[in-house]
C-alpha cells in the first residue's frame, strides 16, 4: 500500500479526539489517528482542498475546494456520503451547523450557502461585494458570520437569510473568524490586527506585522492563538473587559504554513505545514514537534539563467538542470535571472542568492516575485511583497545588495512583476494594477479592478505593452495603456503567464492544470491542452530550445513547443 502523505502544502487542520484531519493543495484529504501516529485513509476532490471540519460527534467531515464544490465523508472509513454543489468559484471553508444537520459554505462567488446533510440547498446569503473567506455558526445555530476581502465581517439570521448586521473593520481583508466564551466575534485581517466585535462595538489589537492567516480559540482556557505572514505565532489571553495579554511569541519553523491551525489537547495545537504532514506545537513549553514532516516535492518557479533550467518550491531547494544546486530552507516562490546572478525569495520573507542559498536581506512579510531592471545606468531588482510594497534594491555583487526604497504600490499582495523600457509594470491581489517609473521609482499610473477578479501573473509585450491574467479567467492586454480583454479557454483561474522572446506568443497556465497559448498578431488562443491534474505555477521561455517550459505544484515540468 502507498504511504499516505501530502505532496503539496496543507491548507487546514481539523481536530476531532484522536482524529486529525489535513487538506492540501495537491487535492488530498488524509485522515489521520494521532494516537498511533498513523494515516488512516485519504479522500480527494479535484482541485486544491481549502478547508476541512469534522462535525461536533466526529463522525463525518466536511471539506471545502477549488472545484467549487464541499464534499461530505463518513468517519473513519472516509467514503464519500455528499457533494455540495451550486457554488461558481471556488470554496474556501465549510462548517457544520452546532446540531450537525445543516452546513454553511462560504466562496469566492461572494456567496454563502446553507445546504442539508443530503446536498440540498437551502439559503443563498447575498450582501458580500468581496470574495468571501471565512463563515462560521453561533453557539445557538441562529446565526451565521462571515468574512471577506471587502473588509467587512456580515452577521446573517439563518432562517430568514437577511443580514443582521455589517461590520465594518476600515475595509481591510479579514481571513479568518471566530467566537470566544461571550460570544464576541474576533476577527484577524491584513494588517496584523485583531478585532473584537461586541455588539456595535469594534476593539483592535495590533500584535501582528504582517497579515493574520489563522486565528484559532479556545473556549476552555480563554487562550488565544494567531499565526501570521510576519511568520510568527502568538498565544494570547483575552479577558472579559476585552484586553487582550500576549503570553508568548514564537517564531514558526521554515515548514509551517500560518494558513492552518486547530486545537489538539490542553496545550498543544496541531498546525498546517508545506511538507507532507501536519506538526504539533507545545505552546506550554515552546516546542515544535516537526520531526516527522518531510519536504514537499512542489516547485513553484521555473526560470532560464545562462542557458540552464533552474526550479524552486516548497522544500527550498533549487535545483539546476534537475540537479540540487542550493539549500535556501524556505519555501520560494519566484526566481529572478540578472545577467550572471540569480535571485530566489519567498515565505519567510528572505530574498537568497539562488546560485549559494546566502540570504541577502529580509523583509517582514513574504515575497512574492521579482524582476531585474537598470536604474541611473546600475543593475537592480524590484521585489513584489506580501505587504503590497515594491523593494528596490541596487545590486553591488554576488554576496551584497542595497535597498534603495521601500515603494508603496498596492495595500495588498503584489502578484506579479514586468519590464518594459524604463516602466515597471505591477499587479495585485486586490485586482488593481499599476505603472512604476523606474528611472524616478514612483508610481506614475494605477488602475482599480482592472480584473474582476485576483490577477495572479503579468509580462511584457512588445515595447510598451503588458499582459495579465487572473482568477477571471481572462487574459488581458495593456497596450500603450488601452486594455484588450480576451476570454480565456481555462476553466480555473489563470495562475501563470509567459511571453516568446519575440513577444508573439503568450503561453498561459492554469490552478487546473491546463495550458494555452495566446497568438498575439491574429489575438486568437492556441494550443489548448491538460498535460497535469496539478496546477500550472510558473513558466518560462527557453530562447536557446525556442520552447516554453511549464512547471506544475507536483513537482513535474512539461515542455510546451
Amino acid at each position: 500500500m502507498t504511504k499516505l502523505i501530502h505532496t503539496g502544502p496543507i491548507s487546514s487542520v481539523a481536530v476531532s479526539g484522536k482524529y486529525i484531519a489535513t487538506a492540501g493543495y495537491d487535492n488530498r484529504v488524509i485522515l489521520w489517528d494521532e494516537e498511533n501516529n498513523t494515516a488512516l485513509g485519504r479522500g480527494g476532490h479535484d482541485h486544491l482542498v481549502n478547508h476541512c471540519e469534522f462535525n461536533h460527534v466526529g463522525s463525518k467531515l466536511v471539506t471545502a475546494s477549488s472545484d467549487y464544490s464541499a464534499r461530505v465523508w463518513e468517519i473513519p472509513s472516509m467514503r464519500l456520503l455528499c457533494v455540495l454543489a451550486g457554488h461558481q468559484d471556488d470554496v474556501d471553508m465549510a462548517s457544520f451547523s452546532p446540531d450537525d444537520t445543516l452546513i454553511a459554505t462560504c466562496a469566492l462567488d461572494r456567496v454563502v450557502r446553507i445546504f442539508t446533510l443530503q446536498g440540498q440547498c437551502l439559503k443563498e446569503l447575498y450582501g458580500h461585494t468581496g470574495n468571501i473567506i471565512s463563515v462560521m455558526w453561533s453557539a445557538d445555530g441562529e446565526r451565521l458570520v462571515s468574512s471577506s476581502v471587502d473588509g467587512t465581517v456580515r452577521e446573517w439570521d439563518v432562517q430568514t437569510g437577511i443580514e443582521i448586521s455589517c461590520h465594518n473593520l476600515d475595509a481591510v481583508r479579514t481571513d479568518t473568524i471566530a467566537f470566544d466564551n461571550l460570544g464576541r466575534i474576533l476577527a484577524g485581517d491584513d494588517r496584523g490586527r485583531i478585532a473584537i466585535i461586541d455588539k456595535a462595538s469594534i476593539t483592535y489589537h495590533t500584535i501582528h506585522k504582517a497579515g493574520i492567516k489563522k486565528l484559532v480559540y479556545s473556549d476552555k482556557h480563554q487562550i488565544l492563538a494567531t499565526l501570521s505572514y510576519d511568520r510568527s505565532l502568538i498565544i494570547s489571553k483575552l479577558a472579559a473587559d476585552g484586553s487582550l495579554n500576549i503570553v508568548s511569541r514564537t517564531e514558526l519553523p521554515a515548514v509551517i504554513w500560518s494558513r492552518a491551525a486547530a486545537i489538539l489537547d490542553d496545550h498543544k495545537l496541531a498546525v498546517g505545514t508545506f511538507g507532507t504532514r501536519y506538526a504539533i506545537y507545545d505552546w506550554l513549553t515552546n516546542q515544535w514537534d516537526v520531526d516527522e514532516v518531510a519536504a514537499g516535492t512542489s516547485i513553484n518557479a521555473v526560470a532560464m539563467h545562462q542557458e540552464s533550467v533552474f526550479t524552486v518550491g516548497d522544500a527550498g531547494t533549487v535545483f539546476r538542470d534537475g540537479v540540487a544546486l542550493a539549500e535556501t530552507g524556505s519555501l520560494c516562490n519566484f526566481l529572478v535571472s540578472a545577467d550572471t546572478q540569480l535571485f530566489t525569495g519567498g515565505q519567510l520573507g528572505f530574498l537568497f542568492n539562488a546560485l549559494t542559498g546566502a540570504a541577502l536581506y529580509q523583509h517582514h512579510s513574504p515575497l512574492n516575485c521579482g524582476v531585474y531592471f537598470y536604474h541611473a545606468g546600475q543593475p537592480h531588482l524590484a521585489i513584489g511583497t506580501y505587504t503590497g510594497e515594491a523593494l528596490i534594491f541596487k545590486i553591488i555583487n554576488d554576496q551584497e545588495i542595497n535597498l534603495v526604497k521601500t515603494l508603496r504600490v498596492f495595500e495588498n499582495a503584489i502578484k506579479g512583476l514586468a519590464i518594459s523600457g524604463s516602466q515597471i509594470f505591477a499587479v495585485c491581489a486586490s485586482t488593481d494594477i499599476a505603472w512604476i517609473d523606474g528611472e524616478f521609482l514612483e508610481v506614475r499610473r494605477k488602475i482599480s479592478r482592472a480584473h474582476e477578479k485576483i490577477v495572479n501573473a503579468c509580462t511584457t509585450v512588445g515595447e510598451a505593452g503588458f499582459a495579465t491574467v487572473g482568477r477571471d479567467k481572462t487574459l488581458r492586454l495593456w497596450m500603450n495603456g488601452v486594455q484588450e480583454i480576451y476570454q480565456s479557454p481555462h476553466k480555473n483561474s489563470v495562475k501563470s503567464l509567459c511571453a516568446s522572446d519575440d513577444g508573439k506568443i503568450l503561453m498561459t497556465g492554469s490552478y487546473g492544470g491546463t495550458i494555452a497559448g495566446f497568438d498575439v498578431a491574429t489575438r486568437s488562443w492556441i494550443d489548448f491542452y491538460r498535460p497535469t491534474t496539478a496546477g500550472i505555477s510558473s513558466i518560462t521561455y527557453d530562447s536557446v530550445q525556442k520552447q516554453f517550459l511549464a512547471a506544475a505544484y507536483d513537482g513535474s515540468l512539461h515542455v510546451i513547443q
